[in-house]
C-alpha cells in the first residue's frame, strides 16, 4: 500500500510536467495527513468515507532517512490535498509509538488465517463503510457466515490471533447442510459423523427439489444449534456423470427428490419413503424422520439383517 501511494505521487509529477498547458497542482502548505492515535482514532474515522493508513517505523535520528520520511510526508499531502473533494483521508500510524492501535488495524492475522482453509472456506474483507455498515459489521470485527443461515455468528474477543480465528473456524466449519461441491467432494464425503451421513438429492432447477431444498434449509435454521447433525446436499445437475451410479448403488430414483442415510465404509443406505412428488414431507416430518436416523432408530445394519433374512 505504501509503494502504490508513492508510485501514484510521483507519477503524476513526472507525467504532468512532461505535459504543458495542464494546470498540475502544487501543494498548498496545508496539513490533511494526521498521525492517528487511539485518541483520535474514532473521530478520525467519522470524518472520511474512505480512510488510506501509512504504517511506517519510527524515523531514525540519521538525517538521510529524515529527509526521505518527509519526502513521502509530501507525496502523501500532495495526493491528501488533490482527493480531498472526495472525502478520502490520509493517515500516519507509527507502529511502535502506537503499537495498540497498529495491532488493532492490522489484517494480517485474517489473511494468514484464511490460508489454513483455502480454498473450500472463502474469506472476505472490507475496507469500504457503505459495505460494512450494510453487514452490520464495526471495524476489525469478523462474521462467520454458515451456509444457509439468515444471520452471522461474529467472533467475540476481538481483535483476533490468528490461532484464535483458526481455532473458531475449525470448531465450526461443519454446516447443519452442506452442498456437496465438485471442487471438495471428497473433503466433504470424509468429514462424516460417526461412520454416515444424512444425504438429500434435490435439483434446484426442478420445481419439487427446489421445493424440497427449502424444507430442507428450514430443518437446519431450525436445528443449526445441534453439533450432530449435518445434512450434505448434492444437486444431481453438479454430477451428470455420477447420476447413474449413484441411482444403481443406493437403488433410487433421482429425477425426484430424496433424502437418506448412507454408510460412508461400504455405501449402505436408508431412504425416507416419500411416495409423491407432490406430497412431500412437511418439516416436521423430516425432523422426526432425522431424529430416528439421529437415536438410531432408523440405520443402515437394519437394511444388512434385512438383506440376509432375504438370503435365507
Amino acid at each position: 500500500k505504501r509503494t502504490h501511494l508513492l508510485v501514484v505521487g510521483v507519477y503524476l509529477l513526472s507525467s504532468c510536467r512532461a505535459e504543458e498547458g495542464l494546470n498540475f497542482p502544487t501543494y498548498d502548505g496545508k496539513d490533511r495527513v494526521v498521525s492517528l492515535s487511539e485518541k483520535n482514532f474514532k473521530q478520525i474515522l467519522k470524518k472520511y468515507d474512505l480512510l488510506c493508513l501509512y504504517y511506517h517505523e519510527p524515523v531514525s535520528s540519521d538525517k538521510v532517512a529524515q529527509k526521505q520520511f518527509q519526502l513521502k510526508e509530501i507525496v502523501l499531502e500532495l495526493v491528501a490535498q488533490v482527493l480531498e473533494h472526495k472525502d478520502i483521508g490520509f493517515v500516519m500510524v507509527d507502529a511502535k509509538k502506537e503499537a495498540k492501535l497498529a495491532k488493532k488495524l492490522d489484517y494480517k492475522a485474517f489473511e494468514e488465517a484464511a490460508e489454513h482453509f483455502q480454498p473450500y472456506i472463502k474469506f472476505f474483507a472490507t475496507f469500504d463503510k457503505g459495505v460494512a455498515k450494510k453487514l452490520s459489521l464495526k471495524m476489525n470485527e469478523v462474521d462467520f457466515y454458515e451456509p444457509f443461515m439468515d444471520e452471522p455468528v461474529t467472533i467475540p474477543n476481538k481483535p483476533h490471533t490468528e490461532d484464535e480465528l483458526v481455532e473458531f473456524v475449525k470448531e465450526h466449519q461443519r454446516p447443519t447442510l452442506r452442498r456437496l461441491r465438485p471442487e471438495d467432494m471428497f473433503e466433504t464425503w470424509e468429514d462424516d459423523l460417526n461412520g454416515i451421513h444424512i444425504v438429500a438429492f434435490a435439483e434446484r432447477s426442478d420445481p419439487d427439489g427446489y421445493e424440497f431444498l427449502e424444507i430442507l434449509k428450514q430443518v437446519a435454521r431450525d436445528n443449526t444449534d445441534n453439533p450432530d447433525l449435518s445434512i450434505v446436499w448434492i444437486d444431481p445437475d453438479d454430477f451428470p456423470l455420477l447420476v447413474a451410479y449413484w441411482e444403481k448403488t443406493f437403488k433410487i430414483d433421482l429425477f425426484k427428490p430424496q433424502i437418506g442415510v448412507v454408510n460412508v465404509t461400504d455405501a449402505d443406505s436408508v431412504w425416507m419413503e416419500i411416495p409423491d412428488d407432490d406430497d412431500l414431507p412437511t418439516a416436521e416430518e423430516l425432523e422426526d424422520w432425522i431424529e430416528d436416523v439421529l437415536s438410531g432408530k432408523i440405520n443402515t445394519e437394519d437394511d444388512d439383517n434385512e438383506d440376509e433374512d432375504d438370503d435365507n
